[in-house]
């Protein structure tokens, strides 16, 4: 299995309700699991006599990943002293976001909104699959990290919520 099956794999989860996946061949296996409220992703992989040969592939391949994905979550300004009353509402899967239900429609939230439990931020399409995504806690919506119409990726933080607002 190469680093792109594996990719497609983790993009086919991230985009359904499952909770866990396991892959199993000859000495190669894959195990995906994710907790429904964390959203979290766990990666394993046992029998390492056959990574030697596809390693380096799999070690040159995620490295500009990473410096990708890094610079993108890393400019989150906080203002220290709300630092704590700040939420991140981030995105649980790998799509396109849009923050109105059609081009002519009004947003959903705006910086300064106050919003609910349950409101819809935003939308993610993925594979033609337009996904709600709902706030999880009341406040006020500090800053929008994402412009209509773009790509985002799992776990990109989207949304600053100050909950003591």
């Amino acid at each position: 299995m190469d680093f792109k099956e594996i990719q497609d794999i983790l993009r086919m989860v991230s985009k359904t309700d499952l909770t866990e996946v396991e892959i199993e061949q000859k000495d190669f296996k894959l195990r995906i699991r994710r907790k429904l409220p964390e959203n979290s992703v766990i990666y394993t992989q046992a029998q390492m006599p056959a990574l030697p040969a596809p390693q380096p592939v799999q070690s040159a391949a995620p490295a500009p990943i990473v410096v990708e994905s890094r610079p993108a979550a890393q400019p989150e300004p906080r203002p220290a002293a709300d630092e704590a009353a700040l939420y991140q509402v981030k995105s649980p899967m790998i799509g396109t976001l849009y923050r109105s239900s059609s081009p002519d429609a009004p947003q959903y939230v705006k910086v300064g909104d106050r919003v609910e439990k349950g409101q819809v931020l935003c939308i993610i399409e993925a594979m033609k699959l337009f996904n709600e995504i709902e706030s999880e806690v009341a406040g006020k919506v500090v800053k929008i990290m994402v412009e209509n119409a773009q790509p985002v990726e799992y776990d990109q933080p989207l949304f600053l919520i100050d909950t003591n607002a």
